[in-house]
């Protein structure tokens, strides 16, 4: 039975400065980030959209920014209010870990909005454009987890091949879920993504396809997860996750039904 590696967060220290892994994987999304942003404007529908390299460096800004503060928030609001309201100083200390994708998605969402008033974009044109670059990203987030030994996932049958061992929580044979995560909800939704916004699709198609995409890979993944608290309806358990999953599968949904009512086509460029 594997064992879970428990390596040390540090990844480098010198003095006083601790340079941690799971802020080196945040590095590595947004250089990712930069990096396929590059190859997507390339593509001659995006191209022809007026997309240029300049656009990246100034989206890369605002999104940072979305993903610090809207994680952090979001993981303080919708997972463990009353930790933080008993630990208010904790709510920065960012580098531990412990951020909210959805929440991060929201400060996105936000960021993107001031971002595309201020160039003349239209919201939708914008979130069409970076969606396929946001799964790799949340992948590296997920590794990071792995490597701080958090998101245990739930007791697993000993007889699983990669059944792992979480020292820092029992000695029950657990499912990795960070590693779920990262190949299902990251590395499986980029590459359908990917395929998929190759091609010119209609306004708001790329964008339902990740919401929807996301949605449901991070629903499915959840069950493997120890949930942070779950919730009863209707005879229904859930987990907090899954509940938060559910608005980006509706969303996802209708986003798609309108697009498609449309043909397709592309936002002409800005200015």
């Amino acid at each position: 039975m594997l064992i879970h590696p428990m390596p040390d967060p540090i990844a480098l220290a010198i003095g006083p400065l601790a340079i941690r892994w799971y802020g080196l994987m945040y590095l590595l999304a947004f250089a990712q980030f930069i990096a396929l942003g590059r190859v997507r404007i390339g593509q001659p529908h995006i191209a022809q959209a007026g997309w240029r390299r300049e656009d990246l460096d100034d989206m890369l800004f605002y999104g940072v920014l979305g993903v610090i503060i809207g994680g952090r928030l979001g993981e303080v609001l919708f997972y463990a209010p009353l930790h933080y309201l008993s630990h208010p100083l904790e709510i920065f200390a960012v580098w531990k870990g412990g951020m909210s994708f959805h929440g991060g998605f929201l400060g996105v969402l936000l960021a993107m909005l001031i971002w595309s008033r201020r160039t003349g974009r239209r919201l939708m044109d914008v979130m069409d454009f970076i969606a396929p670059l946001v799964p790799l990203g949340y992948a590296a987030g997920r590794i990071g987890n792995f490597i701080n030994a958090e998101l245990p996932g739930r007791v697993a049958d000993a007889s699983l091949p990669w059944a792992m061992i979480w020292p820092n929580v029992d000695q029950l044979p657990r499912h990795p879920s960070p590693i779920y995560q990262a190949l299902v909800d990251g590395l499986l939704l980029f590459i359908i993504l990917w395929l998929y916004a190759r091609k010119p699709r209609p306004r708001l198609a790329v964008s339902g396809l990740f919401s929807l995409g996301y949605g449901c890979a991070r629903f499915f993944t959840e069950y493997f997860r120890t949930p942070d608290y779950e919730v009863h309806f209707a005879g229904i358990t859930i987990s907090a996750g899954q509940m938060l999953s559910v608005p980006m599968i509706v969303l996802g949904i209708v986003l798609l039904a309108v697009a498609y009512r449309s043909p397709p086509a592309h936002a002409p460029a800005a200015g």
